[in-house]
């Protein structure tokens, strides 16, 4: 058996005693975040999707990203998929004004009912910290964008997502293998993409990453 990579390697995980994933990820407080600091990130380091279609992985409750897909990025449409039917409802709600320019499914990131090559991009806010198999994720992504198709991801990295105080609070997959931001670009690079920005903040807790496919 090939030796495990090191940002593949498993780290100890610390127990989780109260789960505020919910209260955090869904709040007013994180899609100003989200709009304000992340999405400007990303659209600097990638640039527009003028007139192209989209896709956000792990949409959540309130459409953030979606709309952002929409007004910042400028992409003509936006599909999103989330993992749970009940997210799933309160997006559809949440973006009714939206019309037909957004379309919300249940769906699982890992294994995506897309064809290859339908997007023009694909955009994950804090989604791979959240799977299982987060490079299976990045695999779906390379493989739904179309050549030249970019990959827009902003994500809490492992030095923060596996600290004993965020643990403490947040549950996460117990495996102990989250991104780092030279995992992320690996991953990345194995997928098919090149890696044409990435930027690394808050002591390496946070990463911002665009990658094309090539």
């Amino acid at each position: 058996m090939p030796p495990i990579p090191p940002d593949r390697a498993p780290a100890a995980v610390h127990p989780t005693y109260l789960d505020a994933n919910r209260v955090w990820v869904d709040s007013r407080p994180r899609a100003l975040v989200q709009r304000r600091f992340e999405a400007p990130v990303l659209l600097r380091l990638g640039g527009p999707v003028s007139g192209g279609r989209a896709l956000e992985l792990g949409s959540g409750r309130r459409g953030t990203g979606l709309r952002l897909a929409l007004d910042l990025f400028g992409a003509a449409r936006v599909d999103g998929v989330e993992l749970h039917q009940a997210s799933v409802a309160a997006c559809r709600a949440a973006v009714r004004d939206l019309g037909d320019r957004v379309e919300v499914q249940v769906g699982d990131a890992t294994a995506l009912t897309a064809a290859a090559g339908s997007y023009d991009a694909v955009f994950g806010y804090h989604v791979l910290h959240h799977a299982d198999a987060w490079r299976d994720v990045v695999r779906e992504a390379a493989r739904v964008l179309r050549p030249g198709g970019r990959l827009f991801s902003c994500e809490m990295t492992a030095r923060i997502v596996d600290s004993r105080p965020l643990r403490a609070v947040s549950r996460h997959p117990s495996d102990g293998d989250r991104p780092t931001p030279a995992g992320l670009a690996a991953a990345c690079s194995a997928a098919g993409l090149t890696v044409t920005g990435q930027e690394t903040r808050f002591a390496g807790c946070w990463t911002a990453l665009v990658a094309t496919k090539r």
